[in-house]
């Protein structure tokens, strides 16, 4: 109702016709939102007084809003907690009901469940609204069960309540056969919002009598998060005053009703009606297709999981505020393996404790302990982590790494001049897998430019799906020297392949070889790709001991930054099944 009040003032408002709008398009739901976020046309959203100065706004006469109540209802038919509701009346398992809404479904699920007893045995409900509440308190003086009692009103009663003013007091009748009712039995609330200050005035005043709800009270939402102040402020009256409250979490009437009756015994022939009456099972056995699946598509992503990385790294504090670079600057100077990240005048450092130290020293570098990393929260941390992995990737393979500012990368390593023969073996054996998946050099000189190429990999250190991934793209870099790079700046260091904005020079224009790299991959496809990307894999991965070390860091002299990496590369769920899923291996 709420919603449909307030897509009616948006009409009027924006001087549009309702058929223009769909309240159920979470696009119009938006906007009309946005709209009273932005007006003070009525309270804010989830404000008690919200439905009655809505309602009140769109029907300003009492017989306007009787007649909307009655066409909405005229639509309207019981629920499944309804006809367990009805049930129980019929069963003599509930004495009286209250309730603010106007409608009959009550007392027509009651008529429907009492028409399936025998005679003798209907318990049909005393129906009483605010111009008939004598009926009600005919009932409470005689123990005559059960009692409907509609605080409200009912929708064909000549007074219903509905605006603030309205609610603001309950008809004095009523509010007693409430309040004497409620020192006789238990009571559960179910899905009641305790906006209405007369019910909610009358329920405090239970509470100052002799024996207050002496079978307990039960106050159920979808939330107790989303209890009202009132609610809460009564509940925990309540208790002090003695009775027994508890707060049930239950989404709808319908989930409540079903739980209920699994502990509450029925007539036979009530059962029944209420087992017909349950919704239909989501889960329902289906017929699976028996047409042999294809083998394709299933597609292989160049990216492999990390299945764990460092949590933590060496806290260093200096005396005066520096940056990453500076601090890299100096350990490349002592020729200190390390990976840091500096923020003001604490670093955050893997590598060996003592040389760290020593060539830091003119920045009074000292242990402070260890520093918790966050790659999710602090970019400093997901910085540290990327640069300590292309290190510990890198480490004991024919693979030289190469830091730079817009993207990390490795690239195989060329041959050094005068390798000893048995290095050289070694480094040919590493390369093979990944030679024959190429069917090319991995390193050479393009032969019209003599510039000499190295095959290699982009790297991307990424959170998809909370987990961590490392993706890798194979690219051919090719050594550009420092002349044919456009606008180099003065002073620039740069890597021969950036140009002055620290972007790869191939990759913003003016490529001497692109023609060349092009044509090079051109063929490429996706036997060729799969391949190349196994082959990315087999090296990448090949481990002893399943993890990967950045820097070799022996126990006690430092911190190293340990990876493990999945041998298995991340593949896209095919819309069948496939034999992939069912690996062992």
């Amino acid at each position: 109702m709420i919603r449909d009040f307030k897509a009616q003032i948006f009409c009027r408002e924006k001087n549009l016709s309702k058929r223009e709008i769909d309240t159920g398009d979470p696009v119009w739901t938006e906007r009309i939102d946005a709209f009273f976020r932005g007006t003070s046309l009525l309270p804010p959203d989830g404000n008690p007084t919200e439905y009655a100065k809505a309602f009140e706004a769109v029907y300003p006469h009492a017989r306007l809003r009787r007649q909307y109540i009655d066409d909405a209802i005229k639509k309207g038919t019981p629920c499944y907690g309804h006809k367990v509701l009805a049930s129980l009346m019929a069963a003599r398992k509930v004495d009286c009901v209250f309730t603010t809404n106007f409608d009959p479904l009550v007392e027509d699920a009651a008529v429907a469940a009492n028409a399936l007893l025998p005679v003798f045995e209907q318990c049909r409900p005393t129906v009483a609204a605010i111009d008939s509440a004598e009926r009600a308190k005919r009932c409470l003086t005689e123990s005559d069960w059960p009692l409907v009692a509609k605080l409200h009103g009912d929708y064909q009663s000549v007074e219903i309540k509905n605006t603030n003013s309205e609610l603001e007091k309950q008809d004095v009748c009523m509010r007693h056969v409430l309040v004497e009712a409620s020192q006789r039995f238990g009571m559960v609330f179910v899905g009641y919002s305790g906006r209405d200050t007369s019910v909610m005035d009358a329920l405090n005043a239970v509470l100052k009598e002799t024996t207050p709800f002496p079978n307990g009270l039960y106050w159920v939402a979808s939330s107790a998060s989303r209890l009202l102040p009132a609610v809460v402020e009564f509940l925990e009256n309540a208790q002090l005053a003695g009775v027994d409250v508890a707060v049930v979490d239950c989404k709808t009437f319908d989930e409540l009703a079903a739980d209920l009756l699994k502990h509450v015994d029925l007539p036979q022939v009530l059962m029944e009606h209420l087992m017909q009456g349950r919704t239909a099972p989501r889960l329902v056995p289906v017929q699976l297709p028996e047409s042999e699946a294809r083998p394709f598509p299933v597609l292989r992503y160049s990216a492999l999981l990390i299945e764990s990385m460092p949590r933590t790294a060496r806290r260093v504090t200096l005396n005066q505020v520096t940056t990453s670079p500076a601090v890299r600057t100096m350990l490349k100077a002592q020729s200190v393996r390390a990976a840091v990240a500096a923020n003001g005048k604490e670093l955050a450092v893997f590598g060996k404790d003592e040389a760290i130290l020593a060539a830091l020293a003119p920045l009074g570098a000292k242990l402070a302990g260890t520093v918790e990393l966050d790659a999710t929260r602090d970019s400093w941390a997901l910085g540290l982590l990327y640069d300590a992995l292309v290190q510990a990737l890198s480490r004991h393979r024919p693979l030289a790494p190469r830091l730079r500012s817009f993207g990390h990368s490795l690239v195989v390593a060329s041959p050094r001049d005068g390798e000893d023969e048995l290095r050289a073996k070694k480094r040919a054996e590493d390369l093979a897998a990944l030679k024959t998946a190429y069917a090319s050099a991995l390193t050479g000189t393009e032969q019209k430019t003599g510039l000499p190429f190295q095959e290699g990999i982009f790297l991307k250190l990424e959170q998809i799906d909370e987990r961590w991934w490392c993706g890798f793209e194979p690219y051919t870099f090719v050594q550009v020297p420092r002349e044919e790079r456009t606008a180099a700046p003065e002073g620039d260091q740069s890597s021969a392949e950036e140009d002055g904005l620290g972007l790869p020079q191939e990759r913003r224009g003016g490529d001497p070889v692109g023609d060349w790299r092009r044509e090079r991959w051109f063929n490429r496809r996706n036997k060729e790709w799969a391949a190349i990307i196994e082959g990315w894999v087999q090296m990448l991965t090949s481990t002893r001991d399943g993890t990967m070390r950045a820097f070799g860091v022996a126990d006690g002299a430092g911190i190293d930054a340990v990876f493990t990496v999945s041998r298995m590369t991340g593949w896209s769920r095919p819309g069948h099944h496939h034999g992939y899923f069912e690996r062992t291996s």
